[in-house]
């Protein structure tokens, strides 16, 4: 009897020009001048890293749900890895310490996943205070609040997107005004 399933051969891998549009929506949504003007984020190397990795973050999730959608936020986070070391390099950063910074990267993304799941899980506020500690250095909860509003929106929103409406990234990211300005 032949098995049905060869446990050895890898789902295929989501179309290049999907994740690449998928992580281009990402950056530009990090990239909105709204964050940083209005809602306190360090117009900084670490506080872009921030807001983009809460960006990926979101849309990992969103993901969650998808049948496929493993493959899909794996090469998302690989289309993550392969930015940064290219920024790195950019920046002249040694080809010896690459490494060591992209383990970093690594070990600040899972990090700070892990902590915005565990928020995410117990409400609004415990969200808030982790996006403030990560992303507002601690300094400003209000603020922080308007941004764990704008996450949870933003990811309900993406979670109620049918498969093909978020494999063919023709969705968009709202702007933090529509999600909580009035706190």
């Amino acid at each position: 009897m032949l098995w049905p399933f060869n446990h050895f051969r890898k789902p295929p891998a989501p179309p290049r020009a999907t994740i690449e549009t998928i992580y281009g929506m990402i950056v530009t949504q990090a990239r909105e001048p709204l964050f940083y003007r209005d809602l306190g984020v360090p117009d900084t190397v670490n506080g872009r890293f921030d807001l983009l990795v809460l960006h990926l973050w979101m849309v990992l999730r969103g993901f969650k749900p998808v049948d496929g959608g493993a493959s899909l936020s794996q090469a998302l986070f690989d289309r993550f890895c392969d930015d940064m070391d290219a920024n790195l390099r950019e920046m002249g950063v040694g080809d010896l310490t690459v490494p060591k910074r992209m383990q970093a990267f690594g070990e600040a993304f899972y990090g700070r996943v892990a902590a915005y799941d565990l928020a995410l899980s117990l409400g609004e506020e415990p969200l808030a205070q982790a996006l403030c500690k990560n992303i507002l250095n601690g300094q400003d909860i209000v603020k922080a609040r308007r941004l764990a509003i704008y996450a949870e929106i933003a990811i309900a929103s993406l979670t109620e997107l049918d498969e093909v409406t978020l494999l063919g990234a023709t969705w968009k990211f709202g702007l933090p005004d529509e999600a909580g300005a009035q706190q």
